[in-house]
Formats: structure tokens, sequence, C-alpha cells
């Protein structure tokens, strides 16, 4: 099945807006980003195996595997100028994925939009062992992420619990290779003012991989700042730096 859900579907789009959804997370997340946006922009979202539609598939692991999958896709689609932009985990799947479609070549990939998540992982996480499910519950309520009540319901929580988990497993282990070329696209970067696990600072290093421009965006909020700013957050995406 694919990765790619279209939530406003576009006959001829003028700028298409993909989204990475978080650790845990699914393309319902950007579900009501079109309404923010100018009819002219296709926005898609990123629908990892697993969950939703896809929740008979299997997880995937590792970066190594999953990123090729969503780029191969991006490739065959109709090259429109495209934006990026991923959350959390999210960010370093939007960041792989750019590196790969750069380098087969496509150049309408024009910007990358990064959130909450530095280019190199928190200090909490560098080295972490694999995590139990009451370090990962505890990991996702610490970050105030949306529906964490669904731990308090046996019933939700062994549906969920696999997904979270795996995704855990996977950004835990991530690295960005110290050897990547740099982007040529524009890359922005988002973060909320009390995010426990990213700081302003953090954020600011994603201007070193791109020979691009590069702006950065703080918001009043946590780890999820950009629920109640996601107006501001999509309209920013698609923007020229500096509106």
């Amino acid at each position: 099945m694919s990765y790619l859900v279209r939530h406003r579907p576009v006959a001829a789009p003028a700028l298409r807006l993909v989204c990475f959804p978080h650790a845990g997370g699914g393309a319902a997340f950007f579900r009501d980003w079109p309404r923010h946006l100018d009819p002219s922009v296709e926005v898609v979202s990123v629908r990892y195996p697993g969950r939703e539609t896809r929740h008979a598939e299997p997880l995937i692991p590792t970066m190594d595997e999953l990123s090729p999958q969503i780029t191969a896709e991006l490739l065959a689609e109709a090259p429109v100028p495209t934006v990026l932009l991923g959350h959390s985990m999210g960010a370093a799947v939007a960041y792989e994925s750019l590196l790969r479609l750069e380098a087969a070549g496509a150049d309408h990939f024009t910007r990358l939009c990064v959130s909450g998540r530095g280019p190199t992982p928190p200090a909490a996480v560098a080295g972490i062992r694999t995590r139990t499910d009451e370090e990962v519950i505890a990991a996702v309520t610490a970050l105030g992420g949306p529906h964490v009540q669904i731990w308090e319901d046996p019933d939700l929580r062994g549906l969920f619990l696999p997904i979270v988990r795996n995704d855990f497993l996977l950004i835990d282990n991530y690295r960005r290779r110290r050897d990547a070329p740099l982007l040529r696209a524009e890359v922005t970067a988002f973060t909320g003012d009390r995010d426990p696990r990213v700081t302003p600072r953090d954020v600011e290093g994603w201007a070193a991989v791109t020979t691009g421009a590069f702006a950065a965006h703080v918001f009043e909020g946590g780890h999820f700042y950009l629920v109640p700013h996601a107006e501001r957050v999509a309209r920013l995406a698609v923007a020229r730096h500096g509106a």
C-alpha cells in the first residue's frame, strides 16, 4: 500500500507539502492542514506501515529500510515544487529522504522543514539501550503527545505500544552520517520554547546541513507546540524565507 496520503488532492498543484509524522504518529495527524493553505497547495502525509489503514503490514524498525521506500514513491510523483516537513522522528525521516532524492538528481524538492528535533540526537538518548515498555510510555507521556490517555486503556495500550516501541527503536538507533553530503534545498527549523528534549539552540544546528538558505522559528509550547500553532507552521512551511 502507498506511503502517501492526499488530504486534499489538487489536479495541477502549484506546490506540494509532504508531511512526515512523529514516532507513533499517523498520517491523520496532518489531516486538517489543507484548510490553513491556499487551494493550489496539495497537502500529502506519509503513512508508515503498521498503523491506520496499513495496520496489517509489518512495522519497519530501521531508517535504512524505511527512507528508501518513501523516496521511491516521492520520485514517482509528478515533479512540482515540493516541501518536506517532518516532526520529531519525522524530521529525521524527511531529512534522510531528501538526501536520497537529491542524490537521485531530483531538484524540485525545494525546502526541508524540521520540527521538534535537532540534527543530532538529544544527550538523553545517546547510546541508549532498548527501552522497556514502561520506559517507552514514560517517554511519550513526558513529551505530552496527543492522546496520551490511551496508555490507561489495556486494549488501546496493546494496539499502540508495538507501534511506538518500534518507532522509538528506529529513532534511538538512528545517527546522521558524518560524511553526509550537504543539502541543496533550503532548510527551515521549528521548535517549542518549552520542549523538554530539544532547545532552540539544538535546532539551529540544522543550518550546517545545507548550502541553501536557513531560517528558524521558535513557538510557545512544548514538544507538540505545532498542534495549537498548526496554521502558522503550515504557512511558514510554504512561504518564502523572510515572509
